[in-house]
């Protein structure tokens, strides 16, 4: 039983916790608690470590035995250890160190007539986790991220998918306007987000599908990005409220888009 916190191990974890770099250069990520942690088993991801606690062992039988026996290094760690590295308020004693999933390059093609998120420098993880969950709820065929959006592998992002950072397709592009310029041109319809002379999401007919483009929750889509589109598409707000939160902007597009 682990029960130090000068372990290496321990402070493996608490690293890749606690820095976005350190994920990057290691590729591996942590994910933590029965469902998140079996979320990722069950899509196929590999488990390089995999801590848990006696609590979680009894509380959690069926999870821990597939955990266990699909993990490359198994090992207990005292209950009280295990509450200071957490990174949730209720720990269930269960925590897996995933390889990460190749989100780095192109890995699928993007297909006329599916229906895709783009995402532009995202920065607010609980709002990242969550569009994610919805496009996997919504059906959403894969989602593309700019390079400066937040880390798709914080614990905070993992979370708040409720397990789509797992079963999603997600892919990173290097360039992320120019990407989104190059789908224009071979004929797959892009949609900026935005309210500056867009048309109201209710006239248009996204029967082709394409992909939604969904911009920072501060700013919005960048301008050069609005700029190689295909159309601007806006909600319609009959309130006072001048903006929605991202996330929330999210679930109306994405769920207009898929009708």
């Amino acid at each position: 039983m682990i029960t130090s916190k000068d372990n290496e191990i321990i402070k493996y974890v608490s690293k890749l916790l606690s820095s976005s770099s350190y994920r990057r250069e290691q590729k591996c990520f942590v994910a933590e608690g029965a469902r998140l942690c079996m979320d990722g088993v069950l899509s196929g991801a590999v488990v390089n470590v995999f801590l848990y606690t006696k609590n979680g062992m009894e509380k959690y039988p069926k999870e821990f035995e597939k955990i266990f026996a699909a993990a490359k290094k198994n090992f207990e760690i005292s209950e009280s250890l295990f509450k200071k590295i957490s990174d949730t308020n209720s720990p269930q004693g269960l925590l897996c160190i995933f390889k990460t999933l190749d989100k780095t390059s192109l890995s699928y093609k993007i297909e006329i007539g599916r229906y895709y998120a783009g995402l532009e420098n995202i920065q607010d993880p609980s709002n990242m986790g969550t569009i994610l969950r919805t496009a996997e709820a919504l059906g959403i065929d894969g989602v593309i991220l700019s390079k400066d959006c937040c880390d798709v592998y914080s614990p905070k992002v993992a979370r708040g998918s409720m397990g789509a950072v797992f079963r999603l397709p997600v892919i990173i592009a290097e360039d992320f306007t120019k990407y989104i310029l190059e789908l224009s041109g071979s004929g797959i319809m892009t949609y900026a987000s935005t309210p500056r002379n867009a048309e109201d999401i209710e006239n248009i007919d996204f029967a082709k599908g394409g992909v939604m483009l969904i911009g920072n929750e501060g700013g919005g889509l960048k301008e050069e990005t609005i700029k190689v589109c295909s159309k601007r598409v806006k909600i319609s707000m009959k309130g006072r409220a001048e903006s929605l939160n991202a996330a929330a902007a999210a679930a109306i597009l994405l769920y207009r888009f898929q009708q």
